[in-house]
C-alpha cells in the first residue's frame, strides 16, 4: 500500500535516470507520477557500459539475472590508431575483484525497455510538455501544454540538457536576483556524436559475434578531430558511436546553428545523414565482419542512427523551493567518459533514499533533503565529469592527448 506520509512525487522526463526513480519509488510505495514531454519512446542509442555501481541497485529491483541476459561481460577494451595498429588494451577484469561486479555492455535501448517496464504503464503519462510550474498551498503544481493540472509536494526535474523544469526555475529566481552568473550562460558543445545500432546480423556471416565477452575496440582518427568506438552485444547486434571533437571556432558555430535551428537540441536520424558521409570510409578492426563505417551504416535502420551536439556543464544551483533536477538538467558530462546515464542513475538512487526517509513534507524537510541531495551528489559528479574531460582530451588526440 502507498506510504500516506510520504511526499508525492511528480518526476517529468522519463529517460533512463527518470524511469529509475520512479522503479526505486514503486518498490518504496511511495506516491509518483512521471509526465514525458515525447508523445512515444524512440529506441535510439548506442550500447552502455553498466558494472558495479549500479548492478547491486538491479539485485534489489529483482532485474539483475534478466540484465545478465541482454547484456555482455566486457573484459577488455582496444584502442586503436587510424591505421589499426593497437596501443595497449584496457583490462576491465580487476574491476570486478574489486567491487564484486564485472563490467558489461548492454545495447542503450534494451536497458531502457527493462527499465520502462519497473514502472507500472497508468504512471507514465506521454505528450506531456510542461509550460510552467507554481507553488501553491505547501503544493507544486505542473502545468502541461494540454491544460492539465497536476499538484504534489515535490517535482524532479529529469528532463535533459535543456529542462524545461529548469528553465522554469532560473527564471524566476533570475527575476529575483537569485541566479548565479554561470548558470545564466549558455549550454556549451563539446561535440557531435552520431551513434546506432545495426539490426540483427548472422553471426556465421560476423563471426565477431559469438565472441562469449563484448568486443569493443575504439579508433582515434589521425589528423583528424574524430573517435569511433564499436559494441558486440548480446542481442547479435553491433553498436557504435562516432564522436566529431569540436574546436572553439567549430563549437560556436554549432552553438550559432543551434539558435537557428532547434535540432540539435534532441536525439534524432534528421541530420544524421550528412555525418555518415562524411564518415563513411572510416576503419573499424572487428575482423571478420565489416572493414569501415560505411559498412555499419548499410547494416543500419536509418530509424535507429541518431545525431545530436552534446555539451558540458555542471550547473551550480540544482534546487529551488520544491522543486529539484536530477541527470542531465543540472548535469551534463562528456559522451568520451560513458558516465552520463550513470551519474543520472546514480542521482535516481540518492534522491528516492532521501525522498523514503522524509519524515514529513513540509516546506522546510524538502529544502533539507534537497540540500542533502546536492551535498552527497555533486562531488561524485564533479569527479565524473573530470573524468570524461581526461578521456576527451585523450580520444581527440590534441597536444594533451599525445602526453
Amino acid at each position: 500500500m502507498t506510504r500516506s506520509d510520504k511526499p508525492t512525487v511528480l518526476i517529468v522526463g522519463a529517460g533512463l535516470g527518470g524511469l529509475l526513480l520512479g522503479a526505486l519509488l514503486e518498490k518504496s510505495h511511495v506516491p509518483y507520477t512521471i509526465f514525458e514531454r515525447a508523445t512515444a519512446v524512440k529506441p535510439l542509442g548506442s550500447g552502455m557500459a553498466v558494472g558495479a555501481t549500479l548492478l547491486p541497485v538491479f539485485q534489489q529491483l529483482g532485474i539483475y539475472e534478466e540484465f545478465l541476459t541482454i547484456s555482455k561481460s566486457l573484459s577488455h577494451a582496444g584502442a586503436y590508431k587510424e591505421s589499426l595498429e593497437p596501443y595497449k588494451p584496457s583490462d576491465y577484469r580487476p574491476l570486478e575483484e574489486f567491487g564484486g561486479y564485472g563490467q558489461r555492455i548492454v545495447a542503450r535501448p534494451r536497458l531502457y525497455s527493462l527499465m520502462q517496464r519497473q514502472v507500472p504503464a497508468h504512471k507514465i503519462h506521454f505528450g506531456k510538455r510542461v509550460l510552467n510550474i507554481t507553488e501553491e498551498d505547501d503544493k507544486v503544481i505542473v502545468h502541461t501544454a494540454d491544460n492539465g493540472i497536476h499538484a504534489g509536494d515535490i517535482v524532479v526535474g529529469a528532463d535533459g540538457a535543456y529542462s524545461a523544469v529548469r528553465q522554469r526555475m532560473y527564471e524566476k529566481l533570475k527575476a529575483t536576483g537569485e541566479l548565479p552568473k554561470e548558470d545564466q550562460e549558455d549550454l556549451p558543445f563539446s561535440c557531435t556524436c552520431l551513434v546506432g545500432q545495426t539490426k540483427v546480423l548472422d553471426p556465421e556471416k560476423y563471426p565477431i559475434l559469438k565472441e562469449p565477452t563484448c568486443q569493443f575496440p575504439t579508433v582515434l582518427g589521425d589528423n583528424k578531430p574524430y573517435s569511433w568506438s564499436i559494441m558486440s552485444t548480446a542481442d547479435s547486434t553491433l553498436c557504435w558511436s562516432v564522436i566529431h571533437h569540436l574546436d572553439k571556432v567549430t563549437s560556436k558555430a554549432a552553438m550559432e546553428q543551434r539558435f537557428r535551428s532547434n535540432e540539435n537540441s534532441e536525439w534524432g536520424s534528421h541530420s544524421a545523414q550528412t555525418m555518415c558521409d562524411d564518415t563513411r570510409n572510416f576503419p573499424i578492426p572487428i575482423g571478420n565482419g565489416p572493414t569501415t563505417l560505411g559498412e555499419l551504416y548499410d547494416l543500419t535502420p536509418m530509424d535507429l542512427v541518431s545525431k545530436v551536439m552534446l555539451e558540458e556543464k555542471v550547473f551550480s544551483t540544482w534546487y529551488h523551493g520544491r522543486i529539484v533536477l536530477m541527470g542531465d538538467a543540472c548535469h551534463k558530462l562528456h559522451p568520451a567518459g560513458g558516465q552520463g546515464a550513470m551519474t543520472a542513475m546514480h542521482d535516481a538512487i540518492s534522491l528516492a533514499n532521501l525522498i523514503y526517509a522524509m519524515p514529513t513534507s513540509t516546506a522546510e524537510e524538502v529544502t533539507k533533503v534537497f540540500e542533502e541531495y546536492q551535498e552527497e551528489r555533486h562531488p561524485a559528479v564533479m569527479e565524473s565529469f573530470k573524468n570524461s574531460q581526461i578521456v576527451s582530451k585523450f580520444m581527440e588526440k590534441g597536444i594533451v592527448g599525445a602526453m
